[in-house]
C-alpha cells in the first residue's frame, strides 16, 4: 500500500502513476461489475462469502480454490478448503472448450496452466469419432520458472534454474485434480486417472506439453474438428514452438497418428502467464459478458525473447 504501480510491477511505470491502496477485499470489490481473485491459493475461498453478498455480475477467480467441485479432489490435491459449501457454485472456465456456454454464467473459476495445456490436448480424444482408448492418455509437460511466482525459492533461483531440468510433484502435482475431475465427466469413467507428468525448465515463460496415447482408431483429424471456429486455438500442420506464443493468449497445436491408428501424439505450446492465466481469464470475462470473445487479447508475441 502506498506504492506507486510501476515500482511493484516495472512494465506499467509508463502507463500510470496511480498508488495501490490498502483496502479490505469487499471495500474493493464493492462498486464493482467484474470482481477477479488474483490471491494466492486458499485465500479466495476466505473472501468469497463476503464478495458473493455484494451481488457483483461477475466474480472471476484465478486461484485454484474453485477448480474442481469434487471435495474429495479437492482435499486429496489442496488439505481442507475454508468454504467447500461454495466448491461446486463457481463454472469451470475453460474458455477454448466452454466458449459461448460461458454466456450469462456469474462465478468462474479460471483454470490452472498446466490444466488447460493438458485439456486442451486430451478434450477432442472423448468426441464423437475420436476412437477408442486404450487405458488414460500419459502428459508429459514442461514450464518456465514464472509458473512458481516471484517469491524467491531454491528451484526459481538463477544458478540452480539456468541449465537445468528437472520434475518435480512427481506422481502428485496439484493440477491433476482439475484434470482428473474433467476427463471423468468427458469420458463416464469415474476410476481413469490420466497422469500429468511436470518437469522446470530453463526458460521464464511458457509450457509445452506432450500427450501419448494407444487405442484404435485414433485421428489427428479431431483436432482440426474439435477447434475449428475457437479464435485462440491453432492446429498446426508441425509440432509447436514455445518462442512463437510467449506474450500472447493463443495455444499451438500439432497432432500426429501412426497409420494403424493405433497411437496418437499430441503437443501443445502456449504462454503459462497469458493462455494459462490472465488472459484465459479475461477470454472467460468477455464470454460470461456477451463481449467480443478476442477483445483486448488479439496481441502479438515478443520476439526475439
Amino acid at each position: 500500500a502506498g506504492k506507486r504501480l510501476g515500482e511493484v510491477h516495472p512494465q506499467l511505470a509508463t502507463l500510470s502513476d496511480d498508488t495501490f491502496q490498502a483496502l479490505a477485499p469487499a471495500d474493493a470489490a464493492r462498486k464493482a461489475e467484474v470482481v477477479f481473485l488474483a490471491l494466492e491459493h486458499g485465500e479466495s475461498g476466505k473472501v468469497a462469502p463476503e464478495l458473493l453478498a455484494l451481488g457483483p455480475k461477475l466474480i472471476i477467480d484465478v486461484a485454484a480454490d474453485f477448480r474442481t467441485g469434487d471435495r474429495g479432489l479437492y482435499e486429496r490435491f489442496y488439505g481442507r478448503h475454508p468454504n467447500p459449501e461454495l466448491l461446486g457454485r463457481f463454472t469451470y472456465a475453460l474458455a477454448d472448450v466452454l466458449g459461448p456456454a460461458l454466456r450469462g454464467r456469474m462465478t468462474l473459476a479460471a483454470p490452472g496452466c498446466f490444466a488447460t495445456a493438458a485439456q486442451l490436448a486430451l478434450w477432442p480424444l472423448t468426441r464423437q469419432g475420436g476412437g477408442a482408448l486404450h487405458g488414460a492418455p500419459a502428459l508429459w509437460a514442461i514450464t518456465g520458472s514464472s509458473g512458481a511466482g516471484v517469491a524467491l525459492k531454491p528451484t526459481v533461483h538463477h544458478p540452480a534454474r539456468a541449465h537445468n531440468v528437472f520434475a518435480y510433484s512427481v506422481l502428485g502435482h496439484r493440477h491433476e485434480a482439475e484434470i482428473l475431475q474433467r476427463w471423468r465427466e468427458w469420458t463416464g469413467d469415474a476410476e481413469a486417472e490420466p497422469r500429468l507428468l511436470v518437469h522446470a525448465g530453463p526458460f521464464v515463460r511458457g509450457i509445452y506439453l506432450t500427450l501419448h496415447a494407444r487405442g484404435e482408431g485414433l485421428s489427428p483429424g479431431i483436432y482440426h474438428k474439435a477447434y475449428h471456429g475457437r479464435p485462440f486455438v491453432r492446429v498446426l500442420e508441425r509440432p509447436p514452438e514455445l518462442t512463437h506464443v510467449v506474450g500472447t493468449n493463443y495455444a499451438h497445436l500439432h497432432a500426429a497418428g501412426t497409420p494403424d491408428g493405433r497411437e496418437l501424439q499430441v503437443t501443445v505450446a502456449f504462454d503459462n502467464l497469458v493462455k494459462g492465466a490472465g488472459g484465459q481469464a479475461v477470454q472467460a470475462m468477455n464470454l460470461a459478458l456477451g463481449l467480443d470473445e478476442t477483445a483486448g487479447l488479439e496481441f502479438g508475441g515478443v520476439w526475439p525473447i
